[in-house]
């Protein structure tokens, strides 16, 4: 039975890293997993492998945000072969041992997978340009939020952000209250206008007495939430606009966002949908 390791979440602390050299802390069959962590990868086959490593640059899927894809290289005898690849296609927080990062894959050839052993210095490689998809997609969300929240909050009773979704094809804010069609229009052209301001987005990390200085108790998330070893949240301020508690990865200022829509409002049960695109 492999003991579970940690894996470091360094995109947290530097979300312009896109390569990082570590450590192999292990490389198991997909099949081997157990059963909670087979049903994290939907798209996993026997074929494939999952490593874990002691730190990564390769964001899970969480928080509304799609994980990285990308490469994890060696050198075996200090020459990098044409074999000595290993291809992240999807990256989770393991169930079982909430401590360490599952990068699901799959080796080039089968005689690759016994080239990768524990204690391995190997290189991870990103797929930049889904990395900077998912980060303007991120950041537009959070403008998105901030605006309709500096439109609406006082307009509608009971109002508040629930949660989001990030995802290239399903990009959308969830929101308490019925937000009527009428106020599409208004929404755009706030969320254009924090876009043209290119306000700063800036990474901190909070302890409960931060959010309640800062008049935000009510986005104390669950201590649960933490890492392991860690004993502050992370924090995402929009300059001038916002602070959401959010592990994901950002663009540096909102104008890098790219032109973001506004596409449509839908309601149910209380409860309002905005979705948004970005270009």
């Amino acid at each position: 039975m492999t003991v579970p390791g940690k894996t470091k979440h360094v995109y947290q602390y530097d979300g312009k890293l896109t390569e990082l050299s570590t450590k192999v802390h292990s490389v198991r069959s997909f099949a081997s997993l157990e059963d909670a962590n087979r049903l994290l990868f939907k798209n996993g086959s026997d074929d494939d492998f999952v490593m874990v490593t002691s730190e990564t640059i390769f964001h899970p899927q969480g928080g509304g945000q799609p994980s990285d894809e990308g490469f994890i290289t060696w050198s075996p005898n200090g020459t990098m072969a044409a074999d000595s690849s290993f291809h992240v296609k999807a990256v989770r927080i393991d169930a079982v041992h909430a401590s360490q990062v599952l990068h699901l894959g799959s080796f080039p050839t089968p005689a690759a997978a016994s080239q990768v052993q524990p204690g391995d210095q190997v290189k991870q490689v990103l797929d930049v340009e889904k990395r900077l998809l998912h980060s303007r997609l991120h950041t537009a969300g959070h403008v998105l939020g901030s605006a309709v929240r500096s439109l609406l909050e006082t307009e509608i009773p009971g109002f508040d952000e629930l949660k989001a979704s990030h995802f290239p094809d399903s990009a959308g804010c969830e929101f308490k209250g019925a937000i009527e069609g009428k106020w599409k229009a208004p929404i755009q052209r706030r969320v254009d206008e924090y876009l043209a301001r290119s306000m700063p987005v800036e990474v901190e990390f909070w302890t409960e007495h931060d959010f309640c200085r800062e008049g935000l108790a009510r986005l104390i998330p669950d201590r649960r939430l933490l890492p392991p070893g860690e004993d502050r949240f992370r924090v995402v301020r929009i300059v001038g606009a916002d602070v959401y508690p959010c592990g994901g990865t950002h663009v540096d200022t909102t104008d890098l966002c790219g032109e973001t829509t506004v596409k449509k409002i839908a309601r149910s049960k209380g409860t309002s949908r905005v979705s948004y695109t970005v270009a």
